[in-house]
């Protein structure tokens, strides 16, 4: 077994709109970037062990998380690895559809990450097609399960979505690399997601600080590569 500080590298991909919205008020999913970043978000997908969202982007935009590219899915099985990675949902109530796109398109395995206070007939039907690995009391204990996930051989993980599950692995320091596509809209509204909700870092010492590394017009917007700095 590896300790717990032993983690997967963490890649958080997002699109957003100019005023740092990721979809509109009622959760419906925006066409945000354009053909140029699709391909670059594929590509990412390739050459991840893994990709994670939480609960609430599996209920509002049922992904399925494959690598959409003949070539990158073959360049998969050209390295001895599964055309597909492994696709895992945050889920600590055991609430993802057992008809869920994620759980049934593309070969592949899944994993769903759920915690003590699931509903055991649900963790029992979504174990029919997936792997269910418990993390955590109340909610879904996101250091514990990354170990787990790192003694499972996985060592790097791309993160989609949403903005709740994406707040949590920033407050506990658990993202190395943001890239965020900033698209040519704006969407609006206090009550949109945001690529970090949740209650937020309120204290100056707390705030998650990034290092910028690249910058790029990509499509009809702008690609931002940040760092996490990490103090010495």
């Amino acid at each position: 077994m590896q300790s717990e500080s032993m983690r997967p590298f963490v890649h958080v991909n997002v699109a957003m709109s100019a005023d740092g919205k990721i979809s509109t008020r009622e959760r419906r999913q925006v066409r945000i970037s354009g053909p140029a970043d699709f391909s670059r978000v594929d590509r990412i997908k390739a050459e991840c062990d893994a990709v994670m969202v939480g609960i609430g982007t599996v209920l509002a935009d049922d992904p399925s998380l494959t690598v959409k590219s003949p070539e990158l899915r073959a360049m998969r099985i050209a390295r001895g690895m599964p055309e597909h990675p492994v696709r895992i949902v945050v889920d600590s109530r055991a609430r993802t559809p057992p008809g869920a796109s994620i759980l049934h398109k593309g070969d592949g395995s899944r994993i769903i990450a759920c915690s003590e206070q699931a509903d055991p007939a649900n963790v029992a039907e979504l174990g029919r097609h997936a792997t269910v690995l418990v993390a955590g009391r109340d909610r879904v204990d996101l250091a514990r399960l990354f170990s787990l996930l790192y003694d499972q051989g996985i060592r790097k993980v791309m993160v989609e979505g949403g903005g709740t599950l994406i707040a949590a692995l920033f407050v506990e320091g658990l993202v190395d690399e943001l890239t965020c596509y900033v698209g040519n809209m704006i969407i609006g509204g206090r009550d949109a997601p945001t690529l970090a909700d949740g209650p937020g870092l309120v204290a100056p010492e707390t705030l998650v600080r990034l290092s910028l590394s690249r910058a790029e017009p990509l499509d009809e917007g702008v690609l931002l590569s940040w760092r996490v700095h990490r103090e010495q």
